[in-house]
């Protein structure tokens, strides 16, 4: 019986965004300059909740934790893009190439869950206004986020096992910006197909699964609305809801374009287009998205811009 010998893959090149200077040149300023907002953004949004009191509610405390994510994702995957862009030698050790798209894949996830958990928060609120102290007390919050990280942090630990597993033999050579699984499927000279169902089914177990949970409260949150007889309240719980559903609508459209359409249609160019939405750009919008329309968060940073003195949480 003959055995195969595959070539020992020790790292990776990552081929990246750009394939002339001058492209990268302006690449890396337009990135650097979204990756200092991001980290801004989201780090400032989460002192601010800190910082007022009257930002301790459950909506708040699920925002927080989403700007977390996005500052973990982003440095996760950003610094080492604009590394990149200014190199010749775009290079990623086998280890490093899958501790990125673990931890990539475990803030997806993770991501994904607390959009669904603040949209039933939404739910409770306003469908259930006189329960939602005690269906949304601190303990359940903290329950309900820490759920969410383990079952990040799970299923990236079962899907990055698969990929890793594969045998990379005949190129190291990725191509997209950073360690994906997709392109990385590409690359292996076995046959993926059963790997790329079960990595598929388990991200459209997490993509489709919390997207029904957003649904179906918006569902009921809407009739609930229409239902209401003030006008302020109305608008109030629409000001609110279209904060949310922005930020689910640019975080799904991209996710699910991307790893749930079919292999046969799969192109490079465009997965990298798509990417560089969710992994990016959604990050740095999303502090924007949540405080341009919310009058409690521009209120906050009102007092913590006219207060006297050091704030309390610097």
């Amino acid at each position: 019986m003959t055995r195969t010998n595959f070539t020992l893959v020790t790292e990776f090149i990552l081929l990246g965004l750009a394939d002339t200077l001058e492209l990268e040149i302006i690449l890396f300023l337009l990135f650097f300059v979204i990756y200092i907002l991001t980290v801004w953004g989201n780090v400032g949004m989460i002192l601010l909740i800190r910082a007022d009191s009257r930002l301790h509610t459950p909506m708040y405390f699920f925002l927080a934790n989403l700007a977390f994510v996005d500052v973990c994702c982003s440095s996760n995957i950003t610094p080492k893009m604009l590394v990149d862009l200014l190199s010749e030698e775009k290079t990623i050790s086998f280890a490093g190439c899958f501790l990125q798209m673990y931890f990539f894949i475990a803030f997806a996830t993770t991501e994904c869950i607390l959009f669904g958990l603040m949209a039933y928060d939404r739910y409770v609120a306003i469908c259930n206004p006189l329960l939602y102290p005690l269906v949304m007390s601190r303990t359940v919050c903290l329950k309900m986020a820490a759920g969410a990280f383990t079952a990040g942090l799970l299923n990236s630990m079962v899907n990055t096992s698969y990929v890793s597993s594969l045998p990379f033999c005949s190129s190291n050579v990725v191509h997209h910006f950073f360690c994906d699984s997709p392109p990385l499927f590409k690359l292996s000279c076995s046959d993926t197909r059963l790997k790329e169902s079960i990595f598929s089914t388990f991200a459209g177990v997490n993509m489709v699964g919390t997207l029904l949970v957003i649904l179906t409260s918006y569902t009921y949150i809407l009739f609930s609305i229409f239902r209401m007889h003030s006008g302020e309240g109305r608008h109030k719980a629409f000001s609110t809801c279209a904060s949310h559903l922005t930020a689910i609508i640019l975080f799904y459209s991209t996710a699910i374009y991307t790893y749930l359409r079919p292999s046969s249609s799969y192109s490079l160019d465009q997965d990298k287009v798509a990417s560089v939405f969710y992994t990016v750009v959604i990050p740095m919008l999303n502090p924007l998205i949540y405080s341009l329309r919310n009058k409690e968060v521009k209120k906050a940073l009102w007092n913590v811009i006219t207060r006297k003195g050091i704030p309390s949480f610097l």
